[in-house]
Order: structure tokens, then C-alpha cells, then sequence
């Protein structure tokens, strides 16, 4: 583009430099003016000493210093093929490369060698367009051959990405154990605890006698405490080759101690677990299972809400149409239990169980309760859920809890509560799991919070004027146990050590039936039915967030429709990945 100033007009030829160095070009295939000859062991290309110097440092630093190179007719360069020599004549010439998979490597060590950094990283970006999950950590050796820093991104973000397709891969054994220590122990490794601890062990027993010493360094790396505390019970614990080293055993009975023991995490001459967090792949997901929807019949939806886009997604839907069942999350999986199944009219209790993973996006039916029940409560600890009261198939009000083992696959009686309500709120924490509040018999609020000590089986209760709960949820936030409404608007924070209530900023609406769940530290509630000022009843579509550190409620949108009698979950797993497909 032209540019026009006080002293004149500034033409500028667009066209000139590509022009010149086509007619170049056409001067070096006619051999005019040429005067040195690049040669490699089979050919001979003739050139011009000058544009070879214009082109890179290489040529620069040989033809205009003292080197004997500077006044030869023909320079030699070794370790170059004819083929890849001509692509890199052609290169300098026209500014062009073909670059295939026959030519690439041998073209960017050229590339590398006569130091033409666009046409080297042209084909790292090759390269990177060819990544697989079966060929990344072959490039990764090959991007440090080249010294590659953007190929060695591009090949480790797949390789730590598609890991459980790697860890198949013939070339992860071949990793000396460094390289798998370091790859193992990264953050950003998407996959599951329970499969770093195969891809080791395989690993190990592809050179068992050379690789067994590094078994206590590389053991290390698997974060135990996000294992499936069932694939540890029956995999990893009695594992001969882990037994057979003492450093080994040390981890393996500490980790034993802290998932399993009911009576806490301290344990005469073992050192806890060195506490990592869970790798960044893990993301929590807030999850709706059922309910009553627009005030109609139950709803089989489960829904999924993405933090990212704001946007719900369905789920698939639950197997049974299910009025006011009851469910957790456990082990990365949502368990549903009991529930009123409604069928071709007919209304029967259930004890059924139904089990959700979203990794693999399907429900599975799982080992039913001793007790059919509904309008029931359900907490989680450790490998444990626990089933609280509820409604049983004669309509009476239960007091009886039973508990199921995750390891074993089976439920079992536990001690009765000792008082029967309905609907308490429920929370778990430090080895005891709390009941705040709830009904009686004559659907009179109960002013009491129910302990039940897990490792002892026994229950204790504790009246107080705080508590006039019904049909809220508690969950726990930080230190604190936090229930949330119940006919009320109000927010109560429970610190169990020093049997204090704190009150909370109030929640708009006096809310009950609604659902309520906590993600990195913050509290969020769902749906739910609201007394409005004249006392009428109306369902809600509301979805609230509370910040404990600011104390105030934020307004996150609305449910896809309104919902009450519905589960509000988190559940916290490893996302597909798109870079594998």
C-alpha cells in the first residue's frame, strides 16, 4: 500500500521480494551465476554462495568467515540424503516444503542441522497433526532428540490426556523409571487412580527382575486415597509382588487403616498418608435425580449441570419411576435406594437399588435393602451407606437403620434411632452422622439432633430450641454442618465440637422439599416447593448458590422446570475426554 508524506509518495512493491526470489530460482535451475555447489554423497546441487548466507545463520557463519568452505566451489554436507537436500534447495529458493511422513524426520533434522527455525517447527506441527495415543510417547523421546520443545508439549498433553489408551501401549513399557515416575505422579494425567496402578504393575512384571527395585518409588505415585476402596480391598492389598516388599506393606496397612477404620485415621506407629490431591481430571458435577416435576408425577429425569456453559444436559433416566426415593454418590457412582415404585397404576415400597456411573452413562441394579422404604434418608461414610427411617410397605414410620458395605456387596442391620421422625435433615462428619430436626408420628416438628456414633453402633440425642426443621437438607460446609430451610427461610450453621449454632445470611424463600449440595466450598440449592406471604404453597425452579465466606446468596438461573423431592448431588469423576477421539 502506498503512503503519501511531505516529501513525496512511498511505493511499495507487494510483489517485489517474491518475484526476486522466483527469478533466483530460475537463475539456479539454469545454473546462472552460480558459484558453489551444495553436495551430499549422491548429488550435487549448484547455488548461489550469497542467497545461502541470506538464508541462515548456518550458511552465513561458512560462507563469510575464515572457514576453508568460504572459497570452495563444492561443500559436502553429511548426514543429509539427496531427497531431503533438494527440499531444503527448494526451500530456500521458494520458501516451499512438502512435508510427508516418509519426508518429515530426516527434513527437520536438516532443518535442525542448518538452523531454518520456520521450516523445523513446520514440521514439528506435522508431527503434532499425526499424535495418537499409540505413538505420543514415542514422540516425546523424539522431540528431545530434536530438542522440540512444542512437539514434547503437544505429545505429554496427549499422552497424560488419553492415558488409559497409553497405558496399553507397548511404548509405556519401554519407559525407563524415571520417565514413569515423572509421568505418573503429573497432575494433569486423566485417569483414574486404578488405572496408574495397573499400567505400574505391568510395567514392573514386562522386566520383573530389572525393574522390582523400583517398585517402593513408583508405588508412591498412586494416590490411594481416590482408589475404589473395593478394587484396593481385592486388588492392590493382595497383591503378592507389593508384599513382598516391606516399604510396600508399610503404605498398604496405612491406606487399610484410613479407608476401612471406623474409629478414625490415627494409628499408633503409622504415619498417615502423605495428603495429595486428587488429580485435575477429577471434576465435580452437580447431579438432580428425580422428584416431582411441574408438579406432576415423579419423574425418572436425572440432569446434569455444566459450570462451564451454564447448560443442563440429560442423563439417563432412571430405570423405575420412583416417588421419594432416596440417594448418594459414593466411590464416583450415585446409588438410589427404595422409593415408592409406581407401575401401571400400582404403588409399591420398594427396597430396590439402582446404581449410576457416569463414566460409563448407565444405571445397573446393585444389591437391595434388608427394609423396603420411602420418604427415607441416606448419608455416606467411607465405604458405608447409610438408610435412615423412612415410610415401610404398611405405611408406618421406621426408626430402623441399616447400612450397606461397598467391599462386601451386602447390607446390614444397625441400631435403631431414638426417636422415630420423618424427614430430619442428615449430615456425617468426624465419625458420627447427624440427625437435626424432622417429624413425628402427628407431623409435628421434632426439636432434637440425633447422633449416631458409626464405630460404635450407638445412638444419643440431644434436645434444643434451635432446631425446627422439616423436610430440609444439611450438608457439610468446611468445619460446619449447615441445614438449609425447612419451612423456613432460615440458613443454620452447626459446629459439632462446640455444639453451637451460628445463623447464616436467610435464603429468599421459605423453602422446603428442595435439594442442596456443596461444590468447592460453596453451597448450592435446587428446586423445591415455597411458602409464598399469603401461605400458600407454590413448586419452584430455583437455583441458588451461597458463599460462606461472603455470606450472601446468588441467584444461579433457573431449573429446566420445577422440581421438589428431588436428590441435589455431587459427584466427582473424570470427564470424557475429546482429545483421544
Amino acid at each position: 500500500m502506498d503512503e503519501e508524506s511531505l516529501d513525496g509518495l512511498l511505493f511499495k512493491d507487494q510483489d517485489f521480494s517474491s518475484d526476486l526470489l522466483k527469478q533466483l530460482n530460475g537463475l539456479r535451475q539454469s545454473r546462472i551465476l552460480t558459484d558453489v555447489s551444495i553436495c551430499c554423497s549422491t548429488c550435487e546441487v549448484p547455488c548461489h554462495r550469497n542467497v545461502l548466507a541470506s538464508s541462515s545463520p548456518y550458511f552465513r557463519a561458512m560462507f563469510c568467515s575464515n572457514f576453508k568452505e568460504s572459497s570452495e566451489a563444492r561443500v559436502e554436507l553429511k548426514g543429509i540424503d539427496s531427497t531431503t537436500l533438494h527440499q531444503v534447495i527448494l526451500y530456500i529458493y521458494t520458501g516451499e516444503a512438502r512435508i510427508t511422513a516418509e519426508c518429515v524426520l530426516p527434513l527437520m533434522e536438516a532443518a535442525s542441522m542448518l538452523q531454518y527455525p520456520k521450516l523445523f517447527e513446520a514440521c514439528s506441527s506435522y508431527l503434532q497433526s499425526q499424535l495418537t495415543p499409540s505413538n505420543c510417547l514415542g514422540m516425546i523421546r523424539l522431540s528431545e532428540v530434536f530438542s522440540c520443545g512444542t512437539l514434547r508439549k503437544k505429545a505429554r498433553e496427549m499422552a497424560l490426556k488419553c492415558f488409559p489408551e497409553v497405558a496399553s501401549s507397548a511404548d509405556l513399557k519401554e519407559l525407563c523409571a524415571l520417565e514413569l515416575r515423572d509421568y505418573l505422579g503429573d497432575d494433569e494425567l486423566w485417569g483414574e487412580e486404578e488405572k496408574v496402578f495397573e499400567a505400574l504393575m505391568a510395567w514392573v512384571r514386562h522386566d520383573l527382575e530389572a525393574r522390582k527395585r523400583y517398585i517402593q518409588e513408583l508405588f508412591k505415585q498412586v494416590r490411594l486415597q481416590y482408589v475404589h476402596p473395593a478394587f484396593f480391598y481385592h486388588f492392590i492389598a493382595s497383591d503378592t509382588l507389593l508384599q513382598t516388599s516391606p516399604a510396600c506393606q508399610a503404605i498398604l496397612e496405612t491406606a487399610k487403616r484410613q479407608m476401612f477404620s471406623l474409629c478414625g485415621t490415627s494409628v499408633p506407629d503409622l504415619k498417615p498418608l502423605c495428603h495429595v490431591p486428587p488429580r485435575n481430571s477429577y471434576q465435580d458435577f452437580l447431579i438432580l435425580v428425580g422428584g416431582r416435576k411441574d408438579n406432576q408425577q415423579t419423574t425418572r429425569d436425572v440432569l446434569l449441570y455444566d459450570r462451564q456453559t451454564g447448560q443442563w444436559q440429560d442423563l439417563p433416566k432412571l430405570p423405575a419411576r420412583l416417588y421419594k426415593a432416596s440417594a448418594v454418590t459414593l466411590h464416583r457412582s450415585v446409588y438410589v435406594t427404595g422409593g415408592m415404585a409406581v407401575s401401571a397404576g400400582k404403588s409399591l415400597v420398594s427396597p430396590s437399588v439402582y446404581i449410576f456411573s457416569l463414566k460409563l452413562n448407565q444405571w445397573r441394579l446393585g444389591e437391595p435393602m434388608l427394609v423396603a422404604r420411602y420418604s427415607h434418608r441416606s448419608a455416606t461414610h467411607k465405604n458405608f451407606i447409610f438408610s435412615i427411617g423412612g415410610l415401610g410397605d404398611r405405611q408406618e414410620v421406621l426408626g430402623s437403620m441399616e447400612r450397606y458395605d461397598s467391599i462386601c456387596n451386602v447390607w446390614e442391620s444397625m441400631a435403631h434411632m431414638p426417636v422415630d421422625v420423618l424427614h430430619p435433615a442428615v449430615a456425617v462428619k468426624d465419625q458420627r452422622l447427624y440427625l437435626f430436626g424432622g417429624e413425628d408420628t402427628m407431623q409435628n416438628p421434632v426439636r432434637l439432633i440425633q447422633v449416631y456414633h458409626i464405630s460404635r453402633n450407638t445412638w444419643f440425642k440431644m434436645e434444643t430450641r434451635m432446631i425446627k426443621n422439616v423436610c430440609a437438607p444439611a450438608v457439610v460446609l468446611g468445619e460446619w454442618l449447615v441445614i438449609v430451610g425447612g419451612y423456613t427461610r432460615r440458613i443454620l450453621a452447626y459446629d459439632p465440637k462446640s455444639n453451637k449454632f451460628v445463623k447464616c445470611a436467610d435464603m429468599k424463600d421459605r423453602r422446603m422439599h428442595h435439594g442442596a449440595t456443596v461444590i468447592g466450598n460453596k453451597l448450592y440449592v435446587t428446586g423445591g416447593r415455597r411458602l409464598t406471604a399469603d401461605c400458600s404453597i407454590e413448586d419452584s425452579d430455583a437455583f441458588d448458590c451461597y458463599d460462606p465466606e461472603t455470606d450472601v446468596w446468588t441467584s444461579q438461573g433457573q431449573l429446566p422446570y420445577k422440581l421438589y423431592d428431588h436428590a441435589c448431588l455431587t459427584l466427582q469423576c473424570i470427564p470424557h475426554t475429546p482429545a483421544c477421539s
